[in-house]
């Protein structure tokens, strides 16, 4: 279906046309129009079918008509992450360009001045993320109470992190009568209550089966060891055709570690993390998005909502814990028609894992290399070598090297050395019970069979 024949304003269009699109995605072309028919809306897709699009559009036209009040947004996007947020904010610019809304992006990690003096002018849509919004409600610097419109993006993940008892504060402190659009990838129980409890008579639309396979993404498990697994990777890299990739790792500390390693192979590699400042997060995505680097190695803060075209392949160096996270992960490539090809380290350990997702997804994920290992590691990480001694491997105690060099050489009969006899341990005296060493130029005089000379002081005798 064609935006045309959605019934958007003449000036949405144009700005929809400059941005290169005339086509509505199936998730768009369900949405839309009864969004604008004022309809509550569950919407089920794929991370990567065009679900932000999905609601900006129509917010846009339904918000061009009436005036902001300070304090009091007409309408409300609550997102789990800042950058989703901040992309979902970034959509309003492009599409809203010709039309005079106001915006404000309430996330964490920034200085709160900016953000409140926007909400004291007066905003059409307030882009946030629970906790901030949360923050400052509690401090009085908004009020909800004019908010006529609600949208829920990503109400799956906001389960993940903990944010689904903020969304039910936030939603009783909104007028009773208002139109809410939730909108997620999957649908557990969870989800579904709150849907029940705040969503009013609501049109469930649903494109793709929820967790299903993007057929435009290939799949493959590389089986690795935990010590192989940065080996892996590289001859991974080597081998593909990449463009931008962006590596998934369950902790933090892998994020920071993996990256640093990258770039000592040379490799123009960037980090995104829970640990870095809202300012470093920008600013290394710009990077990304710029082509300054093309890899980008991050925490599951860059699983969803992060759209960046072109990502021709994704990594996940962990298989992820929650198999919903796989299909957010792997969802950064393959977007809006394109092929993309994912690949999933996989050691002993993460059998359940794999098979988790398998269930979730209904797809047996082939082996990359016809069921045998990819790549050779038997060698550990040159990195992972020289970080022994750090972790408290001494060469006294831990295995190094040298250790492992001799468990795989064959093994040589030992040369034959003169034994000692070893001396019994009860035999040993301490030293305060040894007898001095006689001297040849004392007297003479026998001793219980010593035939040498006599030590004169044993002829002092002592008191008892």
């Amino acid at each position: 279906m064609k935006f045309a024949d959605i019934g958007l304003s003449d000036e949405l269009l144009r700005a929809i046309d400059e941005s290169g699109y005339n086509e509505a995605t199936p998730i768009q072309a369900g949405v839309i129009p009864s969004v604008l028919m004022m309809r509550d809306i569950i919407g089920i897709a794929q991370t990567g079918t065009g679900k932000t699009a999905s609601f900006v559009l129509p917010m846009i036209d339904i918000l061009a008509h009436g005036r902001a009040r300070a304090l009091m947004p007409r309408s409300l996007i609550l997102a789990p992450t800042r950058e989703l947020a901040a992309q979902v904010a970034e959509n309003f610019e492009k599409y809203g360009k010709y039309h005079k809304l106001s915006m404000a992006l309430l996330i964490g990690g920034v200085q709160m001045g900016d953000q409140v003096k926007a909400l004291e002018k007066g905003v059409d849509v307030l882009i946030a993320t629970p906790g901030r919004l949360m923050d400052l409600f509690e401090r009085g610097k908004i009020l909800l109470t004019g908010c006529n419109l609600l949208v829920i993006d990503e109400a799956d993940r906001m389960l993940d992190m903990g944010f689904i008892p903020d969304i039910e504060n936030i939603c009783t402190k909104l007028p009773a009568t208002r139109q809410t659009l939730l909108f997620s990838a999957t649908m557990p129980a969870p989800i579904k209550r709150l849907a029940d409890k705040f969503l009013s008579n609501p049109k469930t639309i649903e494109v793709a089966r929820p967790a299903s396979r993007n057929e435009n993404i290939e799949q493959f498990l590389v089986k690795t060891s935990e010590r192989g697994k940065r080996d892996t990777l590289r001859s991974l890299i080597e081998a593909e055709d990449i463009k931008t990739a962006i590596i998934f790792c369950n902790r933090k500390t892998t994020v920071r570690e993996l990256a640093k390693s990258l770039q000592r192979y040379g490799y123009k590699a960037g980090e995104i993390q829970g640990d870095m400042d809202q300012s470093s997060r920008t600013a290394e995505l710009d990077r990304f998005k710029a082509g300054t680097i093309n890899i980008l190695v991050a925490s599951d803060v860059a699983a969803r909502g992060l759209d960046v075209k072109g990502v021709s392949h994704v990594f996940n160096f962990d298989a992820p814990w929650h198999p919903d996270d796989y299909v957010h992960r792997i969802g950064r490539t393959g977007r809006a028609g394109a092929q993309g090809r994912a690949f999933t380290l996989v050691t002993p350990s993460d059998d359940e894992a794999i098979d988790n997702i398998q269930k979730l997804t209904g797809y047996k994920i082939p082996v990359h290399g016809g069921g045998a290992p990819a790549v050779d590691v038997a060698q550990p990480d040159r990195d992972e070598a020289e970080a022994e001694p750090r972790r408290g491997r001494s060469a006294r105690g831990g295995r190094g090297k040298a250790a492992a060099k001799a468990e795989k050489a064959p093994a040589r009969p030992a040369p034959v050395a003169e034994a000692r006899p070893a001396k019994p341990r009860e035999d040993r005296k301490p030293r305060n019970d040894r007898k001095p060493a006689p001297r040849h130029d004392d007297l003479d005089g026998p001793d219980d069979g010593w035939n040498g000379p006599m030590p004169g002081f044993l002829s002092v005798g002592f008191d008892t």
